[in-house]
């Protein structure tokens, strides 16, 4: 038998066990901590430590003063320009595609299909995505031979563009586009139907539902996404590298100039300077784009 307590009468005896497995769960968090802090953390550290240090490890201001530099704040500018650019082409098309898609079934093979390629080309850098332009829009490229041999046209008359910071512009786009759809098909899912079939029952249109229902309910979304993109794109180092093998037009090239070459003397840390400039940047636009997330969070919910 259970003997139960007047009501209102105290509680007597000892509390519930406490699970041990709440204590034991956060182990599961200690590869990923662990991660974080080799990789994001302590390059961070590094690269703010070794912009206000000279040579021999003294303090001082002359890294930083680097940046007013004419040769960095080009650097930073074509890297802006670059970053915007691809940025608001990879969102436009990608929205694009993401409202073809949402007249497709979820559970269809052409949505799957896309969402696939999405996940890949997201993630499709470095020197494979360098070779793929190389060997479609290089001198001998196919698309180029194609081009010349069709109509007649040199698109290399004026130089070797794609090996240079115009080069960048179509293999940016090339992974800023699925990612946009990744980024951007949650939200535009998120619309419920409910909405419109309201706002056509009160007499409005379809235009009407989309100039002031869903553009403005997108809207965050849209500007988050276009700032991840724009980060993405801002930070991108390794098919820049392998694309554009002379010059630093962009920092993350200036970076790897300062820390490889031999003929610049006195300057040993200008490359923390400038990754802590790197790191100012995306930081900045991670902010907003949180700001931005959170207020997009609330039609999503």
């Amino acid at each position: 038998m259970t003997a139960v307590a007047p009501a209102g009468s105290p509680v007597t005896g000892s509390p519930l066990p406490r699970s041990r497995r709440i204590g034991w769960s956060w182990l599961g968090l200690v590869p990923f901590l662990a991660y974080l802090a080799l990789f994001l953390l302590l390059p961070t550290v590094l690269a703010v430590v070794t912009g206000f240090q000279d040579g021999t490890g003294a303090f001082t201001w002359d890294n930083l003063t680097a940046l007013v530099d004419p040769v960095i704040t080009e650097t930073f500018w074509n890297s802006t320009w670059v970053s915007l650019l691809t940025a608001a082409i990879g969102a436009i098309v990608g929205s694009l595609v993401c409202f073809a898609l949402l007249g497709l079934p979820e559970a269809g093979v052409i949505r799957a299909a896309v969402d696939a390629a999405s996940g890949v080309l997201a993630q499709f850098g470095g020197v494979m995505l360098a070779f793929v332009m190389v060997a479609t829009l290089g001198t001998q490229g196919v698309i180029t031979r194609l081009i010349a041999g069709a109509l007649g046209i040199d698109i290399f008359a004026d130089g070797a563009w794609i090996y240079g910071l115009p080069g960048l512009i179509p293999a940016y786009i090339i992974f800023q586009v699925p990612l946009m759809v990744l980024t951007f098909m949650p939200a535009l899912a998120a619309l419920r139907p409910q909405w419109a079939e309201a706002h056509m029952t009160l007499g409005g249109t379809r235009a009407g539902f989309w100039a002031h229902v869903g553009f403005p309910v997108l809207a965050p979304s849209f500007l988050a996404s276009f700032l991840l993109l724009f980060t993405n794109a801002f930070s991108s180092y390794a098919t820049a590298a392998a694309l554009a093998s002379q010059g630093s037009s962009i920092v993350p090239l200036q970076i790897r100039t300062a820390l490889t070459s031999e003929t610049v003397l006195g300057r040993e840390n200008l490359a923390g300077s400038l990754a802590l400039g790197m790191i100012l940047v995306v930081a900045a636009a991670m902010v907003v784009y949180n700001l931005v997330q959170r207020r997009a969070s609330r039609w999503q919910a």
